[in-house]
């Protein structure tokens, strides 16, 4: 059963009410995924676990419109079999506008059909969420090189499941209390004056955000008996959103390094045709 939950506008905003301000507002987490590094991979046992925990929790109120529930069955990705991902679909509706003469109608979703949007337009949908958030900043955000760990979308994801915290005690005579709830994970809400230095700057990591916390912990029951505590349930989590927005990473990390291998290859061949072609005249002195 889909958890049933009740977002306003505000709430749903504040998922994508933008990257990180600074570096050293907030804290991202390194949390070690499969996929990092120029020969990562997904793990087929934690898509399928981000996959149950975004149908039976983010599903309420998120979408992943760019999403075909037939991807579900793709290679690299959480490896449904075809029967499995066709009841999956049918767990679903979509609206047909082709039934009843054009007035359409509700139907169970197709292999063919895309993920539903969320409830109304306010609230974000998660298919390219992981890309649009970046967890590290510059060359060597948080001492990760980002041309081997990527912009840390997904890190920003489970930090921000996880970020959930008690306001920091700078905050604690505020009055009127700030609304929302404290994460150190984004640093884009609101921030008292009281937290601040005497240069403007952030004394603790974090912000308010209007979001509840979406996860507790053992929320879900997983098939392979995983553990289910905060921790890993948002680096799964995280880690389905990640496949969500860039499917085709194995393959694309495949292709480039059959490409690097191939270049290299070529320019062996080609100085070594070089050589043979040029050896015999290198020394030759020109007839006087």
């Amino acid at each position: 059963m889909i958890r049933n939950l009740t977002l306003s506008a505000a709430t749903a905003l504040a998922l994508v009410a933008g990257p990180v301000a600074a570096e050293s507002e907030a804290h991202v987490e390194d949390f070690d995924f499969s996929f990092e590094g120029p020969f990562g991979s997904y793990d087929q046992n934690q898509l399928q676990r981000g996959l149950k925990i975004y149908t039976e929790i983010c599903a309420a109120c998120h979408g992943l419109e760019l999403v075909a529930f037939r991807n579900l069955s793709d290679e690299g990705g959480p490896g449904l079999p075809d029967d499995q991902m066709r009841a999956y679909a049918e767990f679903y509706e979509v609206f047909d506008q082709s039934l009843f003469d054009g007035e359409g109608d509700f139907r169970p979703a197709t292999p063919a059909d895309k993920f539903p949007a969320g409830l109304d337009s306010t609230i974000p949908d998660l298919s390219l969420m992981a890309k649009a958030r970046a967890g590290f900043h510059g060359p060597y955000g948080t001492g990760l090189n980002q041309l081997f760990k990527g912009m840390g979308g997904a890190e920003y994801i489970a930090s921000l499941m996880v970020g959930y915290v008690d306001e920091p005690e700078c905050a604690l005579e505020m009055d009127p209390p700030m609304d929302g709830y404290y994460n150190t994970a984004f640093a884009a809400g609101g921030y008292p004056e009281t937290c601040l230095d005497d240069h403007g700057h952030h004394t603790v990591p974090g912000s308010w955000i209007s979001m509840p916390p979406p996860l507790w912990g053992e929320d879900v029951e997983f098939d392979d008996g995983h553990s289910n505590d905060l921790h890993h349930e948002s680096e799964d989590i995280a880690a389905f959103l990640m496949w969500t927005a860039e499917p085709k990473l194995v393959a694309r990390k495949q292709a480039g390094l059959t490409g690097v291998i191939f270049l290299s290859v070529l320019s062996v061949l080609l100085y070594l045709t070089n050589k043979k072609i040029w050896a015999p005249h290198k020394n030759k002195r020109k007839d006087s």
